[in-house]
């Protein structure tokens, strides 16, 4: 991380809620909730760093080299959305094009494809996973949360 959990809530409080923003700490923090179970002043600071990449997402914003992250989440989103559950295949597809589109980079797009068939040797990557049953009730939970 760039700065610690605390320093983006004293951004926030200071004021600079643009810089926390920008900040790769709410895109690395992975919410095991640490730093709020060990805050002295109880601060649920894994929720305002959740609240931060909801806002982040909005706008559009990420940190430098973070850009890749924000779109990570965005097609892991769609995915669980339009699937219900996750398509490891499609979510590659949609992260990986996404990507290389904003980067420019033609050599992200096929970078990890060598990994596939190990993956598949060892059942870790699924090609047609099952779908949900209750596909309305994903929609509610995504309408729920404004998402």
């Amino acid at each position: 991380m760039d700065i610690a959990p605390n320093q983006v809530i004293r951004l926030i409080q200071n004021g600079q809620t643009d810089k926390a923003l920008r900040s790769a700490a709410i895109w690395k923090c992975l919410s095991c909730f640490t730093c709020s179970s060990r805050c002295p002043q109880q601060v649920a600071c894994a929720e305002v760093l959740d609240a931060l990449r909801r806002l982040a997402a909005e706008k559009g914003v990420a940190a430098g080299g973070e850009s890749r992250t924000l779109i990570f989440h965005n097609a892991f989103l769609h995915n669980i959305r339009r699937n219900g559950r996750l398509n490891e295949i499609e979510l590659i597809g949609l992260f990986k094009t996404r990507a290389t589109l904003a980067d420019a980079d033609l050599s992200f797009l096929f970078k990890d494809a060598s990994l596939a068939p190990a993956l598949r040797r060892k059942k870790k990557l699924h090609l047609a996973p099952g779908g949900v049953r209750d596909r309305e009730l994903v929609r509610r939970i995504f309408q729920r949360c404004g998402a």
